[in-house]
């Protein structure tokens, strides 16, 4: 299983962190130990001071493909989730200074916690889907797929024509305006449409 992860895909949160708008869908990885399942704690990184939260839409591939055409992507996920993309942001900034890869910023043990996942069919247009973040109890991020610059059927073409996407393989579709750090003690609740799917702790 590969945890696929989309960078800087709202322009919101591009502009919150003064990075340049990209020209194609920024792309990196997480290996499967940073995935979180079942509401399971986030424990906070020894060696980060500075850890942020990233609330997305998750999208799970259903049968394996590659090279596939755009108009076809929507075959290749049956089912949706929300997830944070934990940041390390005080290595990522140093790793990016020096022109190095960032990957231990990003896919760090426990860095990819994801909810439940629910049939992509209950929703009724996948370019307008509501979610947000609390930290408790208070909005810390609030976005709608309409705001994405790359739209899920082009994400999922266009990792395929690097990847063979496999059955089972998530894809972490970018994160809205609103990131900031967690703290240990921090409640996490993640909803899509209004209904809280992500409920976890810091610890």
């Amino acid at each position: 299983m590969k945890i696929f992860a989309i960078g800087r895909n709202y322009a919101d949160h591009v502009k919150e962190l003064n990075n340049e708008r990209p020209e194609s869908p920024v792309v990196f990885m997480k290996p499967d130990t940073a995935l979180l399942r079942e509401n399971a704690p986030f424990y906070y990184p020894d060696f980060s001071q500075d850890v942020h939260h990233e609330v997305e839409i998750v999208l799970k591939v259903c049968k394996e493909g590659k090279h596939i055409d755009e108009k076809f992507a929507h075959k290749y996920y049956d089912e949706l989730a929300i997830g944070i993309d934990f940041t390390a942001r005080d290595l990522q900034q140093k790793l990016k200074e020096k022109g190095l890869p960032w990957e231990i910023a990003k896919g760090f043990n426990g860095s990819a916690p994801v909810s439940n996942f629910v049939p992509v069919s209950q929703f009724t247009d996948l370019q307008n889907i509501n979610f947000s973040l609390n930290v408790n109890g208070q909005l810390r991020q609030q976005g709608n797929t309409q705001m994405m610059m790359y739209r899920f059927d082009y994400i999922v073409s266009y990792l395929s024509k690097f990847f063979t996407l496999k059955k089972g393989d998530l894809i972490f579709t970018g994160t809205p305006a609103g990131v900031a750090p967690v703290q240990i003690g921090d409640r996490l609740e993640a909803a899509i449409e209004g209904e809280v799917m992500l409920d976890f702790l810091v610890k």
